[in-house]
């Protein structure tokens, strides 16, 4: 086997995570959305991005577009809260209504193994891309294929994110 495509280890479908609530969520339910993947956290200076991320859930969310949220607590300890607490918190301060997962680890020895097929080259055949800090982006297409990582300080609604969602 040779080639990015190739080289890729699966893809998003495969995996099974749980919501913030606790119920099971299988991505393979996310079949013919493009999907951006983005951790979170309710004590960052980046916190008001989620702002951002409703208003382009809202503009897009009819057109086969979905945002996945990982609240995670890896960088200075921002993202303290109990899953009600980030529920909560998601829910008064910035009218969330994109899917929030459980909370997982994005690096380290318990990097969740969604987390390791994002940040890793030999899994997702496009490239490495560690999680930098808080509200990093992954843009997934409609056949569950890593696509791009989004730097945690550009805007979800940055003209390229744009342009990948309205690019059919």
């Amino acid at each position: 086997m040779s080639g990015a495509v190739d080289a890729q280890n699966g893809n998003l479908h495969q995996f099974k995570v749980k919501t913030l609530q606790g119920d099971d969520f299988d991505m393979a339910s996310l079949k013919g959305k493009k999907v951006m993947i983005v951790n979170t956290a309710s004590k960052c200076g980046l916190t008001p991005q989620y702002e951002e991320l409703q208003k382009l859930y809202d503009l897009y969310k009819d057109q086969n577009f979905v945002i996945i949220g990982f609240p995670a607590n890896n960088f200075l300890s921002q993202e303290p809260g109990t899953a009600e607490e980030i529920i909560e918190f998601c829910s008064i301060n910035y009218g969330v209504t994109f899917p929030m997962m459980e909370k997982v680890s994005v690096k380290g020895k318990d990097i969740h193994p969604l987390y390791s097929w994002l940040t890793e080259k030999k899994s997702n055949g496009v490239t490495d891309a560690a999680v930098q800090w808080n509200f990093q982006k992954f843009l997934i297409d409609e056949n569950g294929n890593f696509v791009k990582m989004i730097p945690p300080k550009q805007s979800p609604l940055s003209d390229e994110v744009i342009s990948w969602i309205e690019n059919r």
